[in-house]
């Protein structure tokens, strides 16, 4: 399966500021880029790239003062398949994790498990550990939170998610997280690209899609209390303890957001061959022209 993915940003920029982006995609092993996904800016900037204590491919440049356009347009090669449910992969014991995954059962800015726990405990402390334990919170989250754009507001928690029972897919994730953190289970955030493939078409403009990842089993689980559902073509970009972590742009200066589009569509093989022979013409003008 061929998935043509992408975004485009335009963001107005007062003065010459520092920014850091979490934009690039992390492929699975059953994904491969068959275009690269590369950010590109309009002016160009020189950048620079390093990883995160996540693993996350983070790039940070200086933004200079006027209109600034962040943009890409990739092609991914999906397996068509829908995410994996290991319903026998059972919870480890805290003894036996392993050290990368202790961070993932700390609280959080977004995600107070300390402040749950009690709550967590009441609601899914009597039911079998392992994957059908995580999967009755999702329920439990997918049916009590009501989700609307209106809801959104970035200093919401997951306790603020579970009191006023509304919210966006940050918030669904953010208090699945929790409980599962108050439950001794190690759990991140994720946010991705997510088409509407297989599924009905969603009414609304298209978005970057937040879910979480869950240790169990010795193996982290992707899961979604938004859509409660195994989906196809999640291209997940960054991972952390809640949202704060993954910030798809983060400027340390005034920089109004004027232009926000999200693209993720399967597309045929014709179409494929088409766009990847438009990007190597592309590739070797643009070689042609340095080397003149």
């Amino acid at each position: 399966m061929k998935i043509r993915f992408g975004y485009e940003m335009v963001y107005m920029i007062p003065q010459s500021t520092p920014m850091i982006v979490l934009l690039s995609a992390q492929p699975n092993s059953t994904q491969q880029l068959l275009i690269a996904d590369q950010l590109r800016t309009t002016p160009h900037v020189p950048s620079k790239q390093y990883r995160d204590c996540h693993g996350n491919h983070c790039i940070r440049f200086v933004a200079p003062a006027g209109s600034l356009r962040m943009t890409t347009d990739a092609l991914l090669n999906d397996s068509g398949v829908p995410e994996p449910a290991a319903r026998s992969a059972r919870e480890y014991s805290i003894s036996e994790l392993p050290e990368e995954a202790m961070m993932y059962l700390l609280p959080s800015r977004y995600c107070e498990s300390d402040v749950l726990a009690h709550e967590a405990r009441r609601l899914f402390g009597h039911l079998p550990p392992g994957w059908s334990r995580v999967q009755a919170i999702c329920d439990f989250v997918n049916q009590h939170v009501s989700f609307g754009y209106p809801y959104a507001r970035f200093t919401k928690t997951a306790l603020d998610t579970y009191r006023e029972r509304q919210g966006v897919c940050r918030d669904f994730a953010h208090l699945a997280i929790a409980f599962c953190r108050s439950l001794h289970i190690p759990a991140r955030y994720t946010t991705s690209y997510l088409g509407d493939i297989d599924v009905p078409v969603v009414d609304a403009p298209m978005d970057f899609a937040a879910a979480m990842e869950v240790y169990l089993g010795g193996a982290w689980h992707s899961f979604d209390p938004r859509n409660n559902a195994r989906r196809i073509g999640r291209l997940v970009i960054a991972r952390g303890r809640d949202a704060a972590d993954v910030a798809i742009s983060t400027a340390f200066g005034p920089s109004p957001l004027q232009l926000f589009r999200v693209w993720i569509d399967e597309i045929g093989d014709e179409e494929a061959l088409q766009l990847m022979a438009e990007r190597s013409a592309q590739k070797e003008e643009a070689a042609a022209a340095e080397a003149a």
